[in-house]
């Protein structure tokens, strides 16, 4: 090999590191992300035909159905019923978990809060609980033979009136602590500077909330409404979890249920893989849609 060869192979080595080092996620990624999408939509353009009697060897076939299985899933009125519910649930999670979120930030940023370190353990601890043990928690605390709210409150917490706000009480147990810690990571992050100037223009805390902190605090507020949307859409663990303890919650009461029944209880893989699709497809469009309308707020576009 001469000298030049040597120089220019030498040189390649530099431009080669980067994407070794991106190989192991690259690969991940492939493995556990790109190829169940595309055996996902694989799946959802396929259907089963049965000839005969469908028995025997070969009376069942995998065949093509193009969109069929997408307008089955569109127009299915069960779907359209759960996300009816998960629309009312979002909107009591999404208000009540953010809003305390913020609050709780904010009191730990406040320059005269006690014991805010303790504070933030505590508020964060509930994340900390998978969802599943959270919802056996909580689902016990709503049984009317065990629970001692009901001895306060004479109110079927587990009825067809309130079981939705017992399932968003869950959510927001559990997920308020994960969206303090950014927005109170996100104000730990602004200059104390323009604080100290507040105050020597006589702005209370108050207003100093209201006016400084609150308008830097959109971009994190914003990124913490849009994983919370994509959270709310894909509900599962607390009706799933819920659902033994009451006959109210049906087993297709979010769309994520209805594909796991489609899948696993009635065995039809192919629905399930199309409406799995169609959730995605809402999911980005509702989070998209929220982004757009934002933006200049959040990021400062036109």
């Amino acid at each position: 090999m001469t000298y030049s060869a040597k120089r220019r192979r030498a040189a390649r080595r530099p431009l080669l590191a980067p994407y070794l080092f991106l190989t192991p996620a690259i690969v991940l990624f492939v493995l556990f992300l790109a190829v169940p999408i595309g055996y996902t939509a694989y799946l959802a353009m396929r259907r089963t035909r049965v000839s005969g009697l469908g028995l025997g060897g070969g009376s069942r076939r995998e065949v093509f159905a193009g969109f069929d299985n997408f307008a089955a899933a569109i127009t299915d009125g069960e779907l359209w019923a759960g996300w009816l519910r998960v629309l009312g649930y979002g909107a009591i999670v999404l208000v009540v978990m953010l809003g305390l979120a913020l609050l709780f930030a904010l009191a730990l940023d406040s320059a005269r809060v006690r014991l805010a370190r303790f504070g933030r353990i505590a508020i964060f601890l509930p994340y900390a609980v998978p969802g599943v043990a959270a919802s056996l928690l909580w689902g016990f605390l709503y049984l009317p033979s065990l629970s001692p709210i009901r001895a306060v409150l004479d109110v079927d917490l587990l009825g067809a009136t309130t079981v939705t706000y017992s399932m968003a009480n869950v959510a927001v147990w559990g997920g308020t602590g994960f969206n303090m810690l950014v927005l109170y990571t996100a104000l730990r992050a602004v200059p104390r500077d323009y604080y100290e100037a507040a105050r020597l223009d006589g702005a209370t805390e108050t207003q100093i909330a209201l006016r400084i902190k609150i308008p830097l605090l959109m971009p994190a507020i914003i990124l913490t409404t849009v994983f919370s949307i994509i959270a709310t859409i894909q509900v599962f663990t607390e009706p799933t979890t819920l659902r033994p303890f009451t006959n109210t919650i049906s087993s297709t009461w979010s769309p994520l249920m209805k594909v796991y029944r489609d899948a696993f209880v009635t065995g039809d893989l192919y629905a399930a893989a199309a409406t799995s699709i169609v959730i995605a497809a809402v999911s980005f469009v509702l989070a998209f849609g929220f982004l757009r309308v934002v933006r200049d707020r959040a990021f400062g576009e036109g």
